[in-house]
């Protein structure tokens, strides 16, 4: 006797997105007395004001858990609607076991599917595209992406080049098949010749990087890949109503939503209080603008990922 096959969705799309921020706040003025600057060096330099750090016993994992718990109660779910969870980090403190893992745990749902993907800055679009992927071929109907960061265990507090830029957090996303492909295909690779520019040394060193030569390398070749984005999700630049970037250094953001000429979309800008969350950065961005009622609910936004590696994602998907 025959059996039919389920049919694949047509799509997959962002239902809800919800970010975690430590509660702890440190301004630009408490680490400027210790690296030898000002407070307003910092800012003209990266563009950050603040950032949060996470308290010493909260982990990636806790981090992880609470944002994963805003964005189900976002989407009116609970931990056992959800199939699959995937977890983008590069800041867990050992690689086993997996930090998905230990999210299912916390919330309750430990058998779920659950994996980690580490693309450092770029690791929640290129776990986006991962689930994009699943979910349109019918191997999930909900899942849940998270990017957390606990950057601050991997940061020399002493070092002036990283110490005023990286810090904590997670954001979440809900991903449900759709009728209608809302997460458009996601536009990814990586320049593995340059990856030295940015790394942890050993297994307890602490980051190190060539900023100048990122900044470079973001600035002359990523405009490109945002725009390939686009043209996959049938838009012009123009069309967009968001751009949302791994938040790296604001004149890199604007220098970028200006070159591929995003003139109507407005512009995540969550590193000005937030700092560098290396993967939770863009879900963080995101929750905020959506939160804040930014952007409405089907407004194409695009997202670019980038980082270590070096390795980049982008894709335009339609706002929760």
């Amino acid at each position: 006797m025959s059996r039919s096959t389920p049919t694949a969705p047509g799509g997959s799309r962002i239902a809800a997105v919800a970010g975690y921020r430590p509660s702890r706040v440190i301004g630009n003025d408490e680490l400027a007395v210790r690296l030898g600057v000002s407070g307003p060096w910092i800012e003209r330099r990266v563009g950050i004001r603040s950032r949060h750090y996470a308290q010493p016993d909260e982990s990636v994992v806790d981090m992880a858990a609470s944002a994963a718990g805003k964005v189900l109660a976002a989407a009116g779910l609970t931990p056992r609607d959800i199939d699959l969870l995937v977890l983008a980090t590069c800041s867990l403190p050992s690689s086993m076991p997996n930090g998905a893992a230990g999210v299912a745990a916390r919330l309750g749902h430990p058998e779920m599917a659950g994996f980690d993907v580490n693309a450092a800055c770029a690791g929640f679009c290129y776990a986006l595209g991962v689930v994009d992927g699943l979910v349109r071929a019918g191997t999930s109907r909900r899942a849940l992406v998270i990017g957390a960061e606990k950057m601050t265990d991997w940061v020399d507090p002493d070092d002036v080049d990283t110490a005023t830029v990286f810090a904590d957090g997670a954001g979440a996303a809900v991903v449900t098949v759709s009728d209608t492909p809302d997460i458009h295909p996601v536009v990814w690779g990586s320049d593995g010749d340059r990856a030295g520019l940015v790394t942890i040394p050993d297994r307890h060193g602490s980051v190190t990087m060539q900023g100048q030569a990122v900044y470079r390398w973001v600035t002359t070749s990523l405009a490109p890949v945002a725009l390939d984005a686009c043209r996959r999700a049938g838009l012009a630049p123009a069309d967009l109503k968001g751009f949302v970037t791994h938040q790296a250094n604001l004149r890199m953001i604007e220098h970028l939503a200006a070159d591929l000429g995003a003139t109507g979309a407005v512009i995540g800008r969550d590193i000005v209080d937030s700092g560098n969350t290396s993967a939770a950065s863009v879900p963080l961005a995101l929750s905020r603008l959506v939160g804040g009622g930014e952007l409405r609910s089907g407004d194409p936004v695009l997202l670019l990922g980038f980082g270590a590696g070096l390795s980049y994602a982008a894709q335009v998907v339609r706002s929760p």
